[in-house]
Formats: structure tokens, sequence, C-alpha cells
């Protein structure tokens, strides 16, 4: 809870002051808060600088793909010349381990896969994002950029669960409609917009941001993203006016 609310503060860092009372909007005690600042900070996830905490490590690589998914627009992707990007994995072997690192890093990178072992997604987005999931790839895969791949619409649209991705992005487009000018009552109210935001966010962390021309019509990402951005602002508006 502590890591969600720092991952989507304006600003990567809060005071402990204000985490505290966060935490107590789960009903988790002033002690039980610090003790896991605490533990945070001793493992590497927080850094701590006279009462404000901020992210470290993954954590902090972790906001930067937080602010990409719910900041990005739908056109801020390079244009898309044709060319793919294939993952190839080249080791005869690999732990259990790599192999969920590898899937954790290609999906965050917003690759699919198209059968065991080979990701590939158009090379519509700068190929230095994500230094350090990129790493993860470089060590299990070779790379080809390839414009000769002829991969069908539909295959794209199965490979990338583009119906089911937008469907769930209408039932939440809806969902925080709904939560935008509601007035809070109380602390339940703020655990639900909590709640809520996280849900939003974690799915628009799957948008897989295709170019124009495989994302079918009425595509509802830039849409989420737009009624989001609203709710996220009200959210903090509230909570902050709570705090005070």
């Amino acid at each position: 809870m502590l890591a969600t609310a720092l991952l989507g503060a304006d600003q990567p860092h809060l005071t402990a002051g204000e985490l505290v009372a966060m935490a107590s909007l789960f009903g988790i005690s002033d002690g039980a808060a610090r003790t896991c600042l605490w533990r945070m900070v001793s493992n590497g996830e927080l850094t701590s600088d006279d009462g404000t905490y901020s992210l470290a490590g993954g954590l902090l690589e972790r906001r930067q793909r937080v602010d990409q998914a719910s900041r990005i627009d739908d056109d801020a992707a390079s244009p898309w010349d044709g060319t793919w990007e294939l993952a190839v994995v080249s080791l005869d072997r690999r732990s259990a381990a790599d192999r969920l690192a590898l899937r954790k890093a290609a999906t965050a990178l917003h690759l699919a896969e198209l059968r065991e072992g080979v990701w590939i997604r158009p090379d519509n987005l700068d190929r230095d994002r994500l230094p350090t999931l990129r790493a993860v790839l470089d060590r299990q895969c070779v790379h080809f950029h390839n414009a000769a791949t002829d991969v069908p619409a539909e295959t794209v649209r199965s490979l990338f669960n583009l119906d089911d991705w937008a469907t769930d992005a209408r039932r939440l487009s809806r969902a925080v409609r709904d939560e935008v000018d509601a007035e809070a009552v109380d602390a339940s109210d703020f655990a639900h917009w909590f709640a809520l935001s996280v849900a939003v966010v974690r799915h628009l962390q799957l948008d897989p941001l295709l170019p124009a021309e495989f994302i079918p019509d009425e595509w509802p990402g830039q849409d989420l993203r737009s009624v989001y951005r609203r709710f996220d602002e009200m959210f903090k508006h509230r909570l902050g006016t709570a705090f005070r």
C-alpha cells in the first residue's frame, strides 16, 4: 500500500506523516506503517531524508512505467514504418526464475509471445525504453528488427488480447466516471478510490500501444487515460484536503 501511494504521487516522494495518514485509511496503525517504511529502506526500496521517503531501486523504474501508462497519448508512439521487433531466446538452458523474469520483462516492454521463446511487436516504441528490463531480454535473447515480417492483423489482435483489453478498459472507464463527481463520505470512499486507481493503472500498463494499423475502431485506450487523469486530480485534491 505504501509503495502504491508513492507510485501514484505527483512526485516519487512523500513525508512520513503523509504515508502514515494514507495507511490509516486502510486500518493500518502508525506503528505498523513506520515499521514497514523502515524495512523498505533497509531493503533498498526507499530512501529516507529528513522524514521524507522516496522510491528507489526497482520501484523507481516501476514508477516510470506507471507514468508512461497513465500519461502517454495514443499518438505519442513513433510512426510505424512496417518494421517488427523480435526477441528470440538464445540460451540452451534457463532456470524457472530466468523464464519468469523474461516473461515479466517482455510483457512490461509490450511484447507478445508468438510462440515459445519468440517475442514480437511492431517496432513503434523507443528501443531504449526501460533499460533495466531491456537488459533482462539482452541476457537471454538475440534481437532482430525485420521489415519483412508479415503478421496478419487478426493474429496481432489475438496475440495482444485486444478484445479482452478493450472490454475491461470500457468497464473501468464507466467505473471511474461514476466516481469523478462523487462526494467522499468516510475513509471507505478513499479506500475504494485508491483501489480503483490501482486497477486502472495496472490495466493501462497492459495497453500494447500498437500502431494505428492494428488498433480496432473505437479503441478505448485514450478515453481511459483521459478520464483517469480527471479522476486522479479529483482524488489527490480531496485526499489532500482530508489530510489537512
